[in-house]
């Protein structure tokens, strides 16, 4: 009985036999599941940027066509009858900058995500590397010779994090300044 356990304890401790063959296999699905991965949050990304693009076209030439219609109208507006126009644009203005706020959270997360992917690619491919170029015997499985076959999906540091965070701070406080400036120069523009 004890030599029975002691057998079967050594047979959980040693890593079960994966032949190189079904190694490599699982590890170049695994580099290609990531690689197109990686390939799908690059064109997220720059249809995001195309979205944010064609988001300021739109907004510019509705800034174009209410000022335009306003100076058509009058020379100078009256402060007391330019609230309207200054409501309607501090309004858009206020959907702009929400639009673009979260288009450019779309565009940060698909970079993180697509971060977390290459970095799980690379540990991948550093994987396969090891195994295609160590000397498997009939002995040694596959798994020994990697040391673990598996692949967890992997994480960025917590500095690549921290960067993500404050360059997300940065955008918005922008976004902030530039609304506060626009709708002062709407006021400004309207009754003076």
């Amino acid at each position: 009985m004890a030599d029975y356990d002691d057998e079967e304890i050594n047979n959980h401790q040693r890593p079960p036999y994966i032949p190189k063959e079904t190694a490599l296999q699982a590890l170049n699905t695994i580099i290609q599941l990531h690689f197109e991965k990686t390939l799908e949050k690059k064109r997220a990304i720059d249809t995001q940027k195309k979205k944010l693009h064609k988001l300021f076209n739109l907004f510019f030439i509705f800034l174009a066509i209410i000022f335009s219609a306003l100076s058509q109208s009058s020379s100078r507006l009256q402060c007391r009858h330019c609230w309207g126009p200054i409501s309607l644009l501090t309004f858009s203005h206020l959907i702009f900058y929400i639009s673009v706020a979260q288009t450019l959270r779309c565009i940060n997360g698909f970079k993180y995500q697509r971060r977390c992917h290459k970095l799980t690619l690379g540990l991948a491919t550093e994987k396969l590397r090891f195994v295609k170029i160590s000397a498997v015997d009939d002995d040694i499985s596959a798994a020994a010779a990697a040391g673990d076959l598996e692949v967890p999906y992997q994480e960025p540091s917590e500095s690549y994090f921290v960067k993500f965070k404050r360059t997300w701070a940065l955008h918005f406080v922008f976004l902030i300044l530039l609304y506060g400036f626009l709708v002062s120069f709407s006021v400004v523009v309207l009754c003076f």
